[in-house]
């Protein structure tokens, strides 16, 4: 597990720094974008007891994985080695053991959390990762996949605004998912192939 939390960590910093080169020492607010993901999960879960609704479960997955993402960044401190954090990582879920818990209850749980101390708990974000009926693996690969889709928005004007969101009437997460499903997430250039994926479908269905 450590050796997993150190390969994501290092693209999770890889990532952030090609948005801003100081990330760690601009200090963002990434506490504020995990507790509104964390409303965005609950609103593709459902929560409106007046009408029918269905879990959309894979978008739900998601929104888990962009907690993860902002959760990552918010535990980087100044003069913290990876190495350093990814141990720290492993000694919070030493003894963990899941409860079964709603959704909607895990996910409140990790918001409140979140906004009371401003920082991010890898015991809470276990406990919502069950809820989903995701387990470590799932998240790894889902969270390789999502970062590429992030360097790849990066490198097609996501930050000026050129970037195209949706692709013929759906968003690129969609079109992420589906990416997944058709690789091995055990290759070694498992990143490649999805990066590659992205493309080809980007410029088939926007050019």
């Amino acid at each position: 597990m450590k050796q997993a939390f150190i390969t994501m960590l290092t693209m999770q910093d890889s990532m952030n720094n090609k948005v801003h080169p100081q990330w760690i020492t601009q200090h963002f607010e990434w506490y504020r974008a995990i507790w509104i993901e964390c409303g965005e999960l609950i609103d593709h879960y459902g929560y409106k007891w007046w009408k029918k609704q269905t879990p959309e479960m894979d978008q739900v997955k998601l929104e888990v994985i962009d907690i993860w993402h902002f959760g990552m960044s918010a535990l980087f401190q100044e003069g913290q080695s990876i190495d350093e954090l990814a141990a720290k990582m492993v000694s919070e879920l030493e003894g963990y053991h899941y409860q079964e818990v709603d959704v909607r209850i895990a996910t409140e749980a990790m918001a409140t959390d979140t906004l009371l101390r401003k920082s991010f708990s890898v015991p809470l974000f276990w406990d919502l990762m069950n809820s989903v009926s995701m387990n470590f693996d799932e998240l790894f690969r889902q969270y390789v996949g999502k970062n590429v889709l992030n360097f790849f928005r990066q490198d097609h004007g996501y930050k000026d605004g050129s970037y195209i969101k949706q692709w013929q009437g759906r968003e690129d997460n969609e079109h992420l998912v589906e990416i997944l499903a058709e690789l091995d997430s055990d290759s070694s250039s498992f990143g490649d192939q999805v990066y590659q994926s992205l493309q080809q479908r980007y410029q088939q269905l926007t050019g």
